[in-house]
């Protein structure tokens, strides 16, 4: 089975988003997951913009990567710079991708109010997605 980790900063909002639709469109081909250089949480809104798409992600955990150290990735998925240079080297002969997606809740910082906040989470929900949809062409 290929192992898939998608990697961000917090583990809270890109990469669980990540998760989310892998194991949504992936199904059994693919064993998931997601980490973080410094992990603080599932966001809410991240978990709210999901559901709307149809995506549970409300079970998933916020996890440190040092959890995964000794897992033999086929494919690491960094999504944001800062957890792309502080990765640290896995197992085994895994890729090691990177594609920067634009923080949710840095963008929300300076959103007049919450319907403005949610569509810039929606905003990346989406631009996720279409990343993730193309996973296979990654490997």
């Amino acid at each position: 089975m290929t192992r898939v980790l998608f990697l961000c900063t917090g583990n809270s909002c890109r990469s669980q988003m990540a998760e989310g639709w892998a194991r949504h469109m992936c199904g059994d081909a693919f064993e998931v997951y997601s980490a973080g250089t410094a992990p603080h949480g599932v966001d809410p809104r991240a978990v709210k913009v999901m559901a709307e798409a149809g995506v549970d992600i409300s079970g998933q955990t916020s996890n440190h990567v040092d959890q995964y150290l000794n897992v033999p990735f086929d494919l690491v998925v960094t999504l944001c710079d800062s957890a792309r240079e502080s990765c640290p080297v896995f197992p085994g002969e895994g890729k090691k991708v990177h594609h920067s997606f634009d923080d949710p809740p840095f963008l929300a910082s300076d959103a007049k109010n919450e319907e403005e906040t949610l569509a810039l989470y929606r905003r990346v929900r989406d631009e996720i997605r279409d990343y993730v949809a193309r996973i296979t062409d990654l490997l």
